[in-house]
Formats: C-alpha cells, structure tokens, sequence
C-alpha cells in the first residue's frame, strides 16, 4: 500500500473531516458543530494520510496553553481528530501519523503533548500516561441534603442568557485557569464551545440554561445547565444535567449547587465532569446516593522530557536523576536530573547513576501531580534504585488539587 501523508490544505478540510466522521460511526454532525470544528482547525498543525483521492487517517494538534503545578501556563499541543478508516486498519497508518506529529511538536518548541482517548488503550504505546481523572455524579436529590456554609444566603443569583453573560462568565473561568492543573487557558474561539447546543444532542432535554451568582454586583460565578422533563405515576423525576460551574468563592459555589438541587419538577442532577476532589463531596449528606464514578480524562506526553520537567515547581526539595525509557520519541532516553523545589526548577542530561527507572508514559501520568509515583511503582512500573527515592519524588511531584480538564477537545 502506498499511502501519502501531508499538512492538511484548506480546500480538502470537508474530505478530511468527514473521514473523521466516518471514523466514528458516521453520524455527521450539526451544521453549527461542523462551523465550530472548522474555525478551530488548525490547518497547518493537521496531517491527513491520503490512499489516491481517498482520506483514511486524520490527526490535529490544536494550540493550548496548560495549567501546571505551580500555577504556570505551558505550551502543549492539544491533539485531536485522530482516526482512521476501517479499511485500512492495521496497516501502520497510525503509527505513522503519531511519528510525523510528535517529530511536529518537537519541532514547534512544545514540550507537552496531551489529548483525551475514545480508547485509552491506544496511546500508552507512544508514551502517554493518564494523568487526571474526571468524576461522574447522578445526585438523588430527593435524599441528599447540603450542609452550605456562611455567607452562601448572601449570594444573589438570578436567570441570564447564557449568550448575555458569555464574556463575564469567561473571564472569571480565566481566573480560575492557573488554580488547578489540567486546566486550559482558552485561546480565541473557543469560547465557543461553551455556548455550543446542537437540538439534535438535547434527547428530550431543554435548550442551554445559565444563572449566575453575584455579590454586591460581581459576577463570583456561574452554572450552565439543562433540565430534561420525566414524568412518572408517582410524580414528576426530572434531571438536571450540568454542563459547568465555576465559582470563586465557597458560599458562591455552594449556592449554584444549592440551586440546581431545589429546581422544580426535578428529583436529581446528573454531573458527567467534574474534578474528584469537587468540593461537592464534603458539602452532600450522604455521599452514597450522588452513585459517582470515574473514569480517565487528560493524557499527557512529555514531549522534551527536560523542558517539560523545568516548567513546574515542586511541593518539597527534590533533587532525583531519573532514567527514561523513551522508545518511540529517543531523544528522551537516557538519564536526566532534575532539581526544584516551590520556586523553580531545573532539569539536565547527566551520567550520575540512576535514582528512579521508568518509561516517559510513567512521567506522563505523574506530571500533573493526580498519580502518585509511589502509586506506579507499586503496579511495577518505576523502579527504585536509590533507597528513598521514590518517597521524595512522589511527595514532591504531587499537587494540593487534583488535576482536572473542564472540557474535551
């Protein structure tokens, strides 16, 4: 087979995404979600493998700026829109376009690479690690109370179009960003996203709702959500399904949530992403009844092990060499010391004798501060060669907040 892989070109953006389409089962999409995709495509940052005139892989690598631990904002290619035609299926297609993109991203000067999994059990292979989860919640509502606490009566809250207060509602999630990792800095356009209610998605629920709450006349937060109607013999069961809230404050956060539980005709409210330390936990009475799950969310991939390294702080002095196993992207492998502490940090080639052994996904996994070292080397994936170690570095690798990312790409 000879395939052609190439940047993407602007006439063949309609091919190339309905190849993505078709990659996915082949329900096209809303006319107003194909317009989003289309302006947030970053031509020059997409590849696409062409068969003669026919498209059979597609992969993209959107510009973000993402949150770390110590509140910096790094360069990281958001990649997306990767599939490839069943027709062509274990014929390497893949391998090739992960190549030819991460070769791009080093090339660009980003040091990350992250991206969420349709399978997670992909990417492992090309050296990214799960490294945030995100938690599900369907809160019965008719018997889980919230303890709120002072100062969330004083909290005004009252109905807006969520189009109204769109660019007061993104400035606060801005100052939200650098607070918790995993978190994206929007770039233009993508506040788009979050206006985005395609009808044909709703199954029954209602248009995009927003309220806001305020105090002395400040926005201090907001909720979008959608109610979807069930009625039952016994009476009305409705569900109240989040979309996002953000808050700056505990009585303002408290509020929103106090809110969406007392809507009328309405017996639970369904989260499907939120961080899993939300505060919602220590605020509901019985944490049993709000059925949460989690699952695997942000992955990220170091895509210059030591720039990557150098871009976060530390919880503790940390002064480790760690040896890398870096198959796929080699200019990794090898050992490297990295020293920090909360201030700064910095990460160097050396030939001093190893302290941690692991793989770049095993980095990839712990970089946000949500999964432990010890963790990893507890399932055997890092090696202790020192002893006390992996003690120091797990401690100071870790976060105060779990890493968290808002939305999908």
């Amino acid at each position: 087979m000879t395939t052609d892989v190439r940047v993407l070109a602007e006439g063949d953006w309609e091919t190339w995404y309905r190849a993505l389409e078709v990659a996915f089962g082949g329900v096209a999409e809303s006319d107003d979600e194909r317009e989003l995709w289309r302006v947030l495509t970053e031509h020059a940052r997409s590849i696409g493998v062409w068969d003669g005139k026919a498209c059979v892989g597609t992969a993209g690598a959107f510009s973000f700026r993402l949150a770390v631990p110590g509140g910096a904002l790094v360069d990281a290619a958001g990649v997306t829109m990767v599939g490839v035609a069943a027709t062509h299926r274990r014929r390497g297609i893949l391998t090739s376009m992960m190549r030819r993109q991460l070769d791009d991203v080093r090339a660009w000067g980003e040091p990350l690479a992250v991206l969420t999994a349709s399978e997670p059990v992909i990417y492992g292979r090309f050296g990214y690690g799960a490294a945030a989860l995100e938690m599900r919640a369907e809160i019965d509502t008719s018997r889980v109370n919230l303890s709120v606490p002072a100062g969330t009566d004083d909290v005004h809250l009252r109905y807006a179009e969520p189009a109204d207060v769109h660019d007061a509602c993104e400035a606060l999630y801005a100052r939200r960003v650098t607070g918790r990792p995993g978190m994206l800095a929007r770039q233009p356009g993508w506040e788009r996203l979050g206006l985005l209610d395609p009808p044909g998605e709703r199954s029954g629920a209602s248009p995009l709702q927003c309220v806001v709450a305020e105090r002395a006349g400040e926005l201090v937060g907001y909720a979008r959500y959608a109610v979807k109607p069930e009625w039952h013999w016994q009476g009305p069961k409705g569900v109240v399904q989040l979309r996002a809230l953000e808050a700056l404050d505990p009585a303002a956060y408290a509020a929103l949530w106090r809110f969406l539980f007392g809507i009328d005709l309405t017996t639970s409210v369904l989260a499907r992403n939120r961080p899993v330390d939300d505060a919602l936990l220590q605020l509901v009475s019985d944490v049993r009844r709000c059925d949460i799950s989690v699952r695997d969310s942000l992955h990220v991939r170091l895509v210059e092990v030591g720039a990557a390294l150098e871009a976060r702080t530390y919880q503790t002095p940390l002064d480790v060499v760690f040896e890398v196993e870096d198959s796929f992207c080699p200019w990794n492998a090898g050992r490297w010391r990295l020293t920090g502490d909360v201030k700064g940090a910095s990460c160097e080639r050396t030939e001093d004798a190893a302290d941690l052994a692991l793989s770049v996904r095993e980095l990839g996994a712990a970089y946000l501060g949500g999964v432990s070292l010890t963790s990893l080397a507890a399932a055997g994936r890092v090696r202790e060669l020192r002893q006390g170690a992996l003690s120091e570095a797990s401690v100071a690798f870790g976060s105060d907040v779990a890493p968290w990312l808002p939305h999908n790409f």
